[in-house]
């Protein structure tokens, strides 16, 4: 009887948490580390909406909107005193509804003095641009912030 005694309080010292009445439940790994400058799928325009990837989208993307901004600026003639061979950044923001809006305009105090009505031109070539399908995070549109360079070649 001692035996059996001491066989069944060893069982029961050993299987304690085989007869736990709590249940362990598996704790669900929660991403919290989120990269704020990165986004999932980058702004597009219709003609870049079949690309899948990322980079490849992206580069339809900087080229469409370089050649959609360059179309508009060359309808209009720019008379100047000297040439001209400068870039211009335009910082433009795409928000969640793919809408386009002209931030700043960065240029040299040359541009300024040359073409005084070149922000003014770009602004409504902006203005002009197609539809645009905003940036994707993690399956949601976000606003997006973009600079574009542009480089502006004038002769006298």
């Amino acid at each position: 009887m001692r035996v059996f005694s001491f066989l069944v309080l060893m069982l029961m010292i050993t299987s304690c948490d085989k007869f736990s009445l709590t249940k362990k439940q598996p704790l669900q790994v929660v991403d919290t580390i989120i990269d704020f400058t990165a986004v999932d799928t980058f702004p597009s325009f219709s003609v870049c909406d079949s690309i899948i990837d990322k980079t490849e989208k992206s580069d339809c993307f900087r080229t469409t909107i370089h050649r959609k901004i360059g179309e508009e600026l060359q309808k209009y003639k720019l008379s100047i005193i000297d040439a001209v061979d400068e870039t211009v950044f335009v910082d433009v923001i795409i928000n969640a509804d793919g809408k386009i809006i002209f931030e700043a305009f960065q240029s040299s105090e040359n541009i300024k003095k040359e073409l005084p009505e070149l922000d003014s031109i770009i602004q409504l070539s902006i203005a002009k641009l197609p539809k645009i399908h905003a940036a994707i995070k993690r399956g949601i549109p976000v606003t997006t912030k973009y600079q574009l360079p542009i480089r502006i070649y004038l002769k006298e």
